[in-house]
C-alpha cells in the first residue's frame, strides 16, 4: 500500500474493502478478466491476486472455467457473507450495493 503525507508524517493508506471483496467485485464486472488486469484494478500484486482467487474458488464464491487459453469466472451470488456479523446476508447483497 502507498503512504499519504499528512502534516509531514507518513500514514498508511487503507480502505473499507478487503482484497477478497475487491476481487469479487471486479470479477462480477468482468468475468473474463485476466489475472494481470485484475491485479491492476484491485491494486494487488499478481501473486496476491492468484492467492485471493484461489481462496474464493476453494470456498465456492467463484467458479473458474477454462475457455481456450483463458479463464472465465462466475460468482455464486447465493453464498453467505463470511463475516459472522453479516452471515445472514448473501454475496449478491454486497454486489448489488457496490456495483449499482
Amino acid at each position: 500500500m502507498t503512504s499519504l503525507s499528512t502534516s509531514g508524517t507518513e500514514r498508511r493508506r487503507w480502505g473499507f474493502l478487503t482484497s477478497h471483496a475487491l476481487t469479487l467485485l471486479e470479477v462480477s464486472k468482468t468475468p473474463d478478466v485476466t489475472v494481470r488486469d485484475l491485479a491492476r484494478r484491485t491494486n494487488l500484486t499478481e501473486r496476491q491476486t492468484h492467492r485471493v482467487l484461489d481462496d474464493l474458488v476453494k470456498t465456492g464464491y467463484i467458479k473458474r472455467m477454462r475457455v481456450g487459453r483463458r479463464n472465465h469466472y462466475s460468482i455464486d451470488p447465493s453464498r453467505p457473507m463470511r463475516d459472522p456479523s453479516f452471515a445472514h446476508h448473501r454475496v449478491d447483497s454486497l454486489l448489488g450495493a457496490l456495483c449499482s
